[in-house]
């Protein structure tokens, strides 16, 4: 049984002006101890992704057809009770804004000791010390623990929400850009934690970023995202030595290269689809050389081209097999 199954999941985002899909018939498994990384640009989908899983879209968001299980339950027939428990204690989230995820009129301390106590019986003193230990496993002082939000850097205050993530070692833990705001060094001991945790504890980890290095480093498999729907999937190494998909490979394309001669960087042509227009077809089908007739009228499905290989071409989808 897998931890984590989303089923033809369809989302809707409504305002007064316009319908936008922000996900459309999206199908993605997640396994015990397993990390994948969902990559992509803004606007591809993955933040709803992630918040489809917790069952927490905002006012305007809609589900209108498909699941999302957590151990063979549907999170949208839980009770807000069942919610509750299920949110940072099986399913914790480190949220990409840390100016938005953290409480300005309670100490640091006390919003991760929040998260401990809600989740277990312990007393408020020990919750406490284990919050300063938490915050040192993220590199702050424990003396800082009486800290209000507002006395820290962007940076600390992205360490903190870290810190409450992993409070109660949850099963699957979603990091929506979770090194945005921190310099070189604090990135790598917060991926390095993230993988001493996954092996300690057998944590089940969606990574979502733009950086294809922290999901070679990080990750098992990955999930190219395009338009609200999954384009190519596989083992980070079938996907990222042998992209298949158009896209995939603008993307590996754009990355910097320092050896060698230094030319002008490589550019995915195009701006990515409108949620509230997207084309008939393939929805990279304007942005595409390769493009045909057949791409123009019909959307292709996920093939598996390899063992360890899925793409969304109609170009493409003959090269492996």
């Amino acid at each position: 049984m897998s931890l984590l199954e989303i089923t033809d999941l369809h989302v809707q985002y409504r305002t007064e002006r316009a319908v936008g899909n922000a996900l459309s018939g999206l199908n993605l498994t997640i396994e015990k101890g397993e990390a994948l990384g969902l990559v992509g640009e803004t606007g591809a989908g993955k933040t709803t992704t992630a918040l489809s899983i917790l069952n927490l879209l905002p006012s305007a968001g809609h589900v209108i057809s498909g699941d999302v299980k957590y151990e063979d339950r549907s999170v949208f027939e839980m009770s807000e009770k069942e919610l509750l428990d299920l949110r940072g204690d099986k399913i914790a989230m480190i949220f990409q804004n840390p100016l938005t995820s953290l409480n300005p009129v309670f100490t640091i301390g006390e919003q991760i000791s929040m998260v401990i106590r809600a989740h277990e019986k312990v007393s408020r003193k020990e919750a406490l010390e284990r919050s300063k230990q938490l915050l040192e496993q993220v590199g702050i002082a424990g003396s800082r623990i009486h800290d209000y939000p507002s006395q820290l850097s962007g940076g600390m205050r992205q360490r903190v929400g870290i810190a409450a993530s992993l409070a109660c070692n949850p099963e699957l833990l979603i990091a929506d850009e979770p090194t945005t705001a921190l310099d070189v060094t604090i990135q790598a001991q917060i991926l390095e934690l993230m993988k001493n945790l996954q092996t300690q504890y057998s944590t089940s980890l969606m990574m979502i970023t733009h950086n294809l290095g922290i999901i070679a480093e990080l990750c098992e498999k990955v999930a190219v995202m395009y338009a609200g729907n999954i384009i190519e999937y596989g083992t980070v190494r079938e996907v990222f030595k042998y992209p298949l998909h158009p896209y995939t490979q603008g993307l590996i394309n754009a990355i910097p290269n320092l050896e060698g001669q230094r030319d002008r960087l490589v550019a995915i042509p195009g701006v990515i689809a409108s949620s509230e227009n997207l084309p008939e077809g393939c929805p990279f089908h304007p942005r595409c050389e390769h493009c045909s007739e057949i791409c123009r009228a019909e959307r292709p499905a996920l093939i598996k081209v390899a063992e360890n290989h899925y793409v969304a071409c109609h170009e493409r989808s003959g090269e492996l097999l």
